[in-house]
């Protein structure tokens, strides 16, 4: 583990010196030729005899081409800092801590790995709030992808306090599972719309409902505005809870109300969001093979046995 931790402080190194290095003609900094030679340079003199360098050169990469995506994802889970404006030793962290949470073999570096990694080394590198900044950014993106690995947690100290979530303040979200038929002429042919987040994963269109709002029309206006479609209300599925994490604000604990809905078949327009990157009509027969959270599979189990049930 302690070669896997200079390893990673020798690509922290690296980065921040790529991110310090003037851009070329082309607006490009060093590229990845060029990144390999610093980490050559960076292993010589850090870690002079060290034989883990493979891994080096492969979080490195892996850290490069996935640097545009991760970037979105720090946004979202930071929305109060722009990216330019997180500091470049925070920033980098982030990004390895973030790639390897992601898209990392998680039996080779478990997801509480690569969080608790970055953490050191913000508390390493960074400056006097950097650990606590870091911990708050990985914690709200680990909990947003369902916990992966949290029964692994080491048994030496329990670091998850138990939460009142009676004082938690609390964010209301509305959102629908809207369904439509696109042939009219053949007996269920039903297509259901989702979208894609930044996470990976399809999931249902929801927004906020607003202190004071009537749940129902408030997600009327949200699922209009994020994927553009007049929907009516047939019921509601269900209700999903949990306590998130802001990096600045703390926590929350978050209130979703889900309905089924219908609408006209058109094609989805998606909003301009850091938090999705597409919205689209699925057939029931590729739901089983998308990439969805624990919590809506039931709700879309339910629409389905609801629907199936008045024979559309």
């Amino acid at each position: 583990m302690a070669n896997r931790h200079l390893s990673r402080s020798i690509v922290l190194q690296t980065l921040f010196e790529r991110d310090f290095t003037p851009a070329d003609k082309e607006g490009e900094s060093l590229n990845m030729e060029e990144v390999q030679e610093a980490l050559k340079r960076n292993l010589k003199e850090f870690a002079p005899g060290f034989e883990d360098d493979a891994f080096v050169f492969s979080l490195a990469d892996q850290v490069l081409k996935k640097q545009a995506v991760v970037d979105e994802i720090i946004e979202k889970a930071a929305p109060d800092w722009p990216i330019d404006k997180i500091s470049v030793v925070d920033r980098n962290i982030l990004r390895i801590g973030l790639t390897e949470l992601l898209f990392g073999d998680r039996k080779e570096v478990p997801p509480k790995v690569a969080i608790n990694e970055a953490i050191e080394l913000a508390k390493t590198f960074g400056g006097e709030n950097s650990g606590k900044f870091v911990n708050g950014v990985l914690g709200a993106v680990y909990k947003e992808i369902g916990e992966p690995g949290k029964e692994q947690i080491s048994k030496k100290k329990n670091i998850n306090e138990p939460v009142d979530i009676s004082k938690l303040p609390v964010d209301k979200k509305g959102g629908a599972l809207v369904y439509t038929r696109k042939d009219n002429q053949r007996e269920g042919n039903i297509l259901f719309a989702l979208v894609h987040d930044v996470f990976g994963y399809w999931t249902i269109s929801k927004g906020t409902i607003e202190e004071g709002e009537n749940e129902r029309e408030a997600t009327i206006r949200e699922i209009k505005e994020e994927i553009g479609l007049d929907i009516e209300i047939e019921e509601k599925l269900g209700e999903n809870q949990y306590v998130a994490s802001h990096p600045e604000k703390g926590k929350s604990l978050k209130k979703v109300s889900y309905f089924l809905a219908k609408s006209e078949y058109k094609e989805l327009v998606l909003e301009k969001s850091t938090g999705l990157d597409a919205a689209r009509w699925f057939e029931l027969s590729a739901i089983p093979e998308l990439h969805i959270y624990n919590d809506i599979i039931p709700l879309i189990s339910k629409a389905i046995e609801i629907l199936s049930s008045k024979k559309l």
